[in-house]
């Protein structure tokens, strides 16, 4: 039977990060893992470095990965001040995991994190998942727009 394990990784995820650890402190290559993850499973993830992915995850203050045996099939992550606001960034789950649960449990760990849960307002943004986050207290705002700056 395959073991299900759900990491809550420390702020800035050092272990990940500069160890690869997954789950029970094991080397498992997991910073690579995630890359594939993401380019596997995300199309607005594609290409992100190894650099990069250090990067993102140094600066988060919340990040959840999801195992299966030794192989990571979800991931999230969650920047906040604490009170005011926080964002959900890369909620993904492996096509080949969907529709298990798995993302919920991602979405509840973030939201629960000692850092997220007094919180007063949480934002995400979602291409196709609409239906999915409303499933978990998420509504749509039409009262706001979005804009975004890209360099």
């Amino acid at each position: 039977m395959k073991e299900i394990s759900i990491i809550n990784h420390s702020r800035g995820a050092l272990g990940l990060r500069f160890f690869g650890l997954g789950p029970k402190l094991k080397p498992t290559n997991g910073l690579s893992k995630l890359k594939e993850l993401l380019d596997n499973n995300a199309f607005w993830a594609k290409s992100r470095t190894i650099n990069d992915l250090k990067k993102c995850l140094a600066n988060s203050d919340v990040i959840i990965s999801l195992w299966v045996d030794n192989e990571i099939v979800g991931f999230g992550r969650a920047l906040t001040d604490g009170i005011y606001r926080g964002v959900l960034w890369d909620i993904v789950i492996d096509q080949n995991h969907q529709g298990k649960g798995f993302g919920k449990l991602i979405v509840k760990n973030l939201l629960s994190s000692k850092k997220i849960k007094h919180t007063k307002k949480l934002y995400l943004m979602t291409t196709n998942k609409k239906l999915f986050y409303s499933q978990l207290d998420f509504k749509e705002v039409t009262s706001q727009n979005l804009l975004i700056r890209e360099i």
